[in-house]
């Protein structure tokens, strides 16, 4: 077909705008200015002074020397300056860098100096570390003291707190969307449990369609939805939920800590209706006692969840969402949708349908289990084992100045995930294991999550992880790490016996070991350390 058709049908600034999260915000500030927008203690904001307040930020960075691709860095738990940050830095073309609070000084120090910050913003609860981080560093970046209420006493990163900081800040900076959509938006660093921590990078394009994709993977979430800030907003940029709420004009409820009490106060008081987690904050929740008055939507990733806990939710009056992804994905990037006819079966078979990892998420072009090889799908048999791959715009643009891993990950024309998965008949995914946790014992395959679920099917195991342990005959057995519930007891051979009568007897752990689990600040449990844990 001739071109010539496409004459004067080309891009310009009416019909062609780039992509960006950012827009969100303007919207409701201007149409919900006065509909709260932020919860934290004694504070509550409202959007149009969210939205005042991030120009400031935006203009005061500006200011201060701060423009396109340039790194800030922030280290806080979940509160209002973090939330801001998610709107302010990209609105003047800089890339938000969301640091990890449960890293140590060394790790923080890479990060700093990997992505070159110029500029670090953090919470008191964190000088020590920073200052530890940045002792000897021949370019430091612009210290910004973040204060908050519970924090007063604790002593300041520097001078120039973030008041201050955008008090120099005009309110009606004229920011303007990115150049190109392509435009980095933040820099994310993996949990780094094997060497150094990869930095991923999301541009604004991925940013925006996962914050809409949110909304779309929850059944709409309704109008003005309050959500709990239970996920780290550093963990993928919480999921890309700051951008999704803004874009529901919806409440953001702070905490600085999860805990129990906690949580459940701001749930009751603020009718809080959706929040997401890893299994352990939902566990916290069900065993802090009695139910909610409403239905709390609760979105629950990096395990599996167990009957025992999803029951446990729906007591509690918590309806769960398992969702699936990785850094490299914006978080998010599959979700098991769940169909209206698994409400009407037995509560084992119903939590075992909502335990897998399911379908692509809506604005995420494609999932897929393929050989990692010949790069074949794997059959719709529930058997076949392949990795789970990606394709579309919810994926990183790369990782920075790594560009032979970002090959390595992208090769072939789909991002792997090094997650080994089988199909079901009817579509829906299912996570056997990591590649690099597969247990190979006497030449057969053991999956690690196989036997962790049939382990928390245990009435009194809580938290269980299962690695390879080293065996002169058989290479590897598979060794289990559990903790028990408070008040409950078990013994090893007690623990071994239920997994043999629940799974093939090779596969049923040889030794179990009472210890807690270390996990990452995401939830993740850190099996590079229960390695260590039953070498020999």
């Amino acid at each position: 077909m001739s071109d010539a058709w496409q004459v004067g049908l080309e891009k310009t600034p009416a019909n062609y705008v780039p992509l960006t999260p950012l827009s969100f915000l303007a919207r409701t500030a201007e149409v919900y200015p006065q509909r709260l927008a932020i919860v934290h203690g004694a504070v509550r904001r409202n959007w149009g002074e969210v939205y005042a307040r991030a120009r400031r930020l935006a203009s005061a960075l500006a200011r201060r020397g701060v423009g396109r691709n340039d790194v800030v860095a922030v280290i806080a738990p979940n509160i209002p300056a973090l939330y801001e940050a998610h709107f302010g830095v990209p609105m003047l073309g800089a890339v938000l860098n969301a640091l990890n609070t449960r890293l140590d000084a060394p790790a923080l120090r890479f990060m700093l100096e990997h992505g070159g910050a110029k500029v670090l913003m953090a919470d008191r609860d964190h000088t020590a570390v920073m200052r530890a981080a940045l002792e000897g560093m021949a370019n430091p970046p612009l210290l910004v003291d973040i204060e908050d209420a519970a924090t007063q006493t604790l002593p300041p990163l520097g001078p120039l707190t973030y008041e201050a900081l955008l008090a120099e800040g005009d309110a009606g900076f004229a920011w303007s969307p990115p150049p190109d959509e392509w435009d980095a938006i933040s820099l994310n660093y993996t949990s780094g449990t094997t060497g150094d921590p990869k930095g991923v990078v999301y541009h604004h394009r991925g940013a925006y369609l996962n914050a809409v994709s949110n909304i779309l993977g929850w059944g709409g979430m309704g109008r003005h939805p309050v959500y709990l800030w239970t996920l780290p907003m550093f963990h993928c940029n919480g999921w890309c939920f700051p951008w999704t709420m803004a874009s529901v004009a919806g409440v953001n409820v702070c905490l600085r800590r999860v805990e129990p009490a906690a949580m459940k106060q701001a749930i009751a008081q603020e009718r809080v209706t959706h929040m997401c987690g890893a299994p352990i904050v939902y566990a916290l929740l069900v065993d802090a006692g009695p139910s909610f008055e409403h239905t709390v939507q609760g979105q629950i990733a990096a395990s599996a969840p167990p009957p025992a806990l999803i029951e446990g939710c729906a007591r509690a009056g918590i309806e769960l969402t398992h969702v699936y992804g990785l850094t490299e994905t914006y978080g998010p990037a599959s979700v098991c949708a769940p169909q209206e006819e698994w409400a009407a079966l037995p509560l084992e078979q119903r939590a075992e349908m909502l335990s897998r990892q399911g379908v692509r998420a809506a604005l995420q072009e494609a999932l897929t289990v393929r050989d990692p090889t010949t790069l074949d799908e794997v059959p719709r048999d529930g058997q076949t084992m392949g990795e789970i791959m990606f394709r579309g715009n919810i994926a990183m643009k790369g990782y920075l100045k790594n560009p032979a891993t970002t090959a390595a990950a992208f090769a072939g024309g789909w991002f792997r995930t090094g997650d080994l998965a089988v199909v079901h008949a009817d579509g829906y995914v299912k996570i056997q294991d990591r590649s690099k946790d597969i247990i190979i014992s006497g030449g057969e395959n053991i999956s690690s999550l196989e036997v962790e679920e049939t382990l928390f099917r245990h009435p009194a195991i809580l938290h269980a992880a299962v690695v390879a342990q080293a065996d002169a005959k058989w290479g590897e057995v598979p060794c289990a790490v559990v903790e028990l519930r408070p008040g409950m007891t078990a013994e090893a051979a007690e623990i071994i016996a239920f997994c043999r009568a629940r799974m093939a007897h090779f596969k049923a752990p040889r030794r179990v070991l009472f210890a807690e689990l270390p996990k990452t600040s995401t939830g993740k449990i850190q099996k590079h350390l229960l390695r260590r844990m039953v070498a020999p």
